[in-house]
């Protein structure tokens, strides 16, 4: 027998069955469960929403995913690769504003060059900062050797989104091909997990092919990886891409945007201690998407503080907010935004996952 929604919101874990239902909330229902996330949010973790300067550093991408603006086969794409001064110089204004840290993305490369580049910017980066700013750092699939380097270097979180914890839809969504595998990934995190990293990872939601039981297995996944920090958003199609093909199977913008805010608000009430970021694709099609994120369980937020000139040339997906602002603009931008979702910034601190520190 069906217990009453407002008796399941009350549990602290569900199963995936009861993961869907809440999934598929709306009207009243969905106020409840945004209510209930919400107040598992401030007493857990406080209102404190931490700045994550983001530094989009290179399009320039191995891989060839087939729902990515800068897959590597794209050849409409202005690749770019910023060069390690203005690498710094973002790092020295994300430190003079408090920021507390960084996140230094970019396309997948491994080569032995681009693994020392990077050794020698996250060594630069604690020098600029007095060894203050924390650093996270989001380069795809490398070998443990690699990610056992760039944290000696200083890096302290690593993303690596899964995409989807279903290895059949994650081999719909990519090529067929030993560059492409579900299981390398999984292996990558938990590299990530046994270095010492704080792990995060990701999934997009509405994508084609997937279902309501697909997001459940990805909340479940994320619970029994014991993972620390998420970042998930809302997939929006790129019309240079073959997934394109698919758009109009997809459900609308908007049910997406819903139903993001309400993984955001089931993974918060099941795992209450993680870091949980308030994804720009949020903002793409809803103009106070990322504070409606906040409000409802998320408590990081990555103003973009890529030099203005490549902002435009790092397109994942259409339509991406901020990309002609400057990093001062977003900063207040940001600013403005966390007051109205009712949160406190937390300036100059690293804002490290509570769940990271629980499991050591």
């Amino acid at each position: 027998m069906n217990i009453s929604f407002e008796t399941l919101l009350q549990k602290d874990s569900f199963t995936k069955e009861e993961i869907i239902r809440l999934l598929k909330a709306n009207g009243e229902q969905e106020k409840a469960l945004f209510k209930r996330s919400h107040d598992v949010k401030l007493k857990h973790i406080g209102n404190k929403v931490y700045f994550r300067g983001l530094v989009e550093f290179s399009n320039i991408c191995k891989k060839d995913c087939l729902y990515c603006g800068i897959r590597a086969s794209n050849k409409m794409v202005n690749r770019y690769d910023i060069a390690d001064d203005q690498i710094l110089k973002a790092a020295k204004f994300a430190y003079e504003h408090k920021y507390g840290s960084m996140v230094l993305q970019a396309g997948e490369r491994s080569n032995p060059a681009f693994v020392d580049r990077i050794c020698q910017l996250l060594k630069d980066i604690k020098k600029v900062s007095n060894d203050e700013l924390g650093i996270t750092i989001s380069i795809g699939e490398q070998t443990k050797e690699t990610y056992q380097k760039w944290f000696d270097a200083g890096a302290h979180r690593y993303l690596l989104r899964v995409e989807t914890s279903n290895p059949k839809l994650y081999n719909k969504i990519h090529p067929d091909n030993e560059e492409h595998s579900h299981a390398t990934r999984l292996a990558c995190l938990k590299s990530l997990q046994d270095i010492g990293y704080q792990t995060g990872t990701g999934v997009m939601i509405g994508l084609p092919f997937q279902t309501y039981e697909d997001l459940a297995n990805d909340i479940l996944f994320m619970k029994e990886f014991d993972i620390d920090m998420v970042g998930m958003g809302p997939f929006i199609e790129h019309d240079q891409t073959p997934l394109y093909e698919y758009k109009d199977d997809l459900m609308s913008l908007n049910d997406r945007f819903r139903l993001t805010l309400r993984m955001i608000a089931v993974l918060r009430i099941m795992m209450k201690d993680i870091n949980i970021a308030s994804a720009t694709a949020l903002q793409a099609i809803d103009p106070l998407g990322r504070e409606k994120a906040l409000k409802i369980g998320a408590n990081i937020i990555m103003p973009n503080i890529t030099p203005t000139q490549e902002r435009a040339n790092y397109l994942l997906y259409q339509n991406k907010p901020c990309i002609d602002e400057g990093a001062d603009d977003c900063t207040n931008c940001m600013e403005a935004r966390i007051n109205m979702a009712d949160g406190e910034i937390g300036y100059g601190q690293w804002g490290d996952s509570l769940h990271y520190k629980s499991r050591l």
